[in-house]
C-alpha cells in the first residue's frame, strides 16, 4: 500500500532518538527557550520580522482573526472572504467570532481564487478581510492579490498551512498578507506532531498575537508593550500585571516539545521542498499527456512545495474510473482538501445564504489526491503513473 503519509518525521529514526534524548534531559516542557528559538529561526527563514508559535495551524487561524478584532481593525459583522475549497479551521473561526463568511469561487487551473473571480466579487459585494487559502502547494498570484486588497482597503490574511516553502519569485507564500498561518501537523510538510505559526512584519500584530495565545495576558510580550499596557490600565506593579488579562484570548500555547521538533525539522525544510517538487513535476509531466486530466497552470510559482499529488478529471465518470484504479492498486486517496465548504453541514447550519459555485463543485466531485512526500520511491511514483495511463 502507498499511504497518504509514511512517517511522522523526516529522518524518522534519527529524529526519534533526538526526541527521546531531549525528553530525558530537559527540565521544562511548557513553552520556553526551544519555542522562542523556533520562532526566531522560522521568521528568519521566511525573511519575516516576527513568527508566533501556536499549538496548531487551526489555532493560528483563530488567533489571526481574534487579533484583528482585539485591535479594532475589524468589528463584529465584518465580512470575511475565503476560498470556497479550504479546511474547516479557515471558516469556522469566521462564524465563531461573529463575522460574516463570504465564500469565493475558484479557478480550476490553480485550485485558488483567480484575479477575475476576486475582482468580479468586489464589484458585487464589499469584503473587509480576504482570508485566502494557498491550497496543496499552489497559490493565487499573491502579489496581484495584495495589490487588489490594498487598493480596496481589504486586510489580506493567508492560510499557508498546505504551501509551506512555495515561492512567487523570491518571496515565500505566507508572507504576502498582514499575517500568514502555517501548520506543522504530522501529515504536513514538516512535522512537530501538532503545531502552527503566524508570520507577520507588524510589531503591534505580533504583540497582540502573543496576548491572544496566552489567555489575554502579556507575559510573552516585549518589555515596552508590557509597560504601555500597565500605564494604560493603571496597573501598579509587574507582580499584579502577571495576572491581569487585557483582552480576549485563549490557551493556544505550544509545548517545548513542539519547539524542539520544529528546530530539528526546519533544518531539512529545503531538502523536503525540493523532493516534493521533483515528485510533483514528474507526475505532472506525465499527466499533461492525458486529456482526461485537467492541467494546473501556475507559471508564476517559482517553487511548488507540493503538499500532495492532486488530480482533477474532466467529468465524474472519468474520476470514478481513476479512483477505482487507485483503490485497486492500494494507493490511498482522499478528496481535494474537504471539498466545497458551502456544502458542509456546519456551513449550511449557520449560514442562510445559498451559493452556486460550479467550479468548486467540479473540483469536489471530479477530483482526489494521493500522498506526496520525500520517502516516495521511483517505483512507487511509477505505480501512481500506471494508474493514470489514459
Amino acid at each position: 500500500m502507498i499511504p497518504l503519509i509514511k512517517y511522522s518525521f523526516t529522518h524518522e529514526s534519527e529524529m526519534k532518538k533526538k526526541l527521546a534524548d531531549f525528553i530525558l534531559r530537559t527540565d521544562i516542557f511548557s513553552m520556553s527557550e526551544q519555542c522562542q528559538l523556533f520562532e526566531s529561526e522560522f521568521a528568519k527563514y521566511h525573511n519575516s520580522k516576527h513568527a508566533v508559535l501556536f499549538n496548531s495551524g487551526g489555532s493560528a487561524n483563530l488567533a489571526m482573526l481574534q487579533t484583528l478584532l482585539n485591535l479594532n481593525l475589524i468589528k463584529k459583522n465584518s465580512r470575511v472572504g475565503f476560498s470556497a475549497i479550504t479546511w474547516s479551521t479557515n471558516v469556522m473561526p469566521i462564524i465563531q467570532l461573529g463575522l460574516i463568511p463570504v465564500p469565493l469561487e475558484l479557478d480550476i487551473n490553480t485550485l485558488n481564487i483567480s484575479m477575475s473571480n476576486l475582482e468580479g466579487n468586489l464589484r458585487d459585494q464589499k469584503i473587509d478581510v480576504l482570508f485566502i487559502t494557498n491550497a496543496l502547494g499552489f497559490a493565487a498570484e499573491l502579489d496581484k492579490v495584495d495589490d487588489i486588497c490594498k487598493n480596496n482597503n481589504i486586510i489580506l490574511l493567508e492560510d499557508n498551512c498546505e504551501s509551506l516553502g512555495s515561492r512567487i519569485g523570491n518571496k515565500l507564500t505566507g508572507t504576502f498578507g498582514l499575517m500568514g498561518s502555517c501548520s506543522f501537523y504530522v501529515a504536513h510538510h514538516m512535522s512537530t506532531i501538532e503545531g502552527g505559526m503566524v508570520l507577520t512584519d507588524d510589531d503591534e500584530i505580533r504583540e497582540m498575537l502573543t496576548l491572544v495565545r496566552a489567555n489575554g495576558w502579556t507575559r510573552n510580550a516585549s518589555a515596552e508593550y508590557k509597560k504601555s499596557k500597565r500605564e494604560l490600565h493603571s496597573i501598579s506593579s509587574s507582580f499584579d500585571e502577571k495576572y491581569t488579562f487585557y483582552d480576549l484570548g485563549y490557551n493556544l500555547r505550544p509545548t517545548e516539545i513542539t519547539g524542539f521538533l520544529g528546530n530539528q525539522q526546519l533544518k531539512y525544510l529545503d531538502e523536503l521542498v525540493l523532493k516534493r517538487e521533483e515528485n510533483y513535476k514528474y507526475v505532472a509531466n506525465f499527466c499533461s499527456e492525458n486529456d482526461e486530466i485537467i492541467t494546473f497552470k501556475v507559471p508564476y510559482l517559482s517553487t511548488i512545495s507540493s503538499f500532495a499529488l492532486p488530480f482533477i478529471f474532466k467529468n465524474k465518470k472519468m474520476c470514478e474510473k481513476y479512483k477505482k484504479r487507485f483503490l485497486t492498486a492500494e494507493i490511498e486517496i482522499r478528496p481535494i482538501i474537504s471539498g466545497n465548504m458551502v456544502n458542509q453541514p456546519f456551513f449550511k447550519k449557520y449560514v442562510d445564504t445559498s451559493y452556486n459555485f460550479p467550479v468548486s463543485d467540479h473540483i469536489s466531485e471530479c477530483g482526489f489526491y494521493c500522498g506526496n512526500y520525500p520517502e516516495l520511491s521511483k517505483s512507487e511514483l511509477d505505480q501512481i503513473l500506471g494508474c493514470l495511463t489514459p
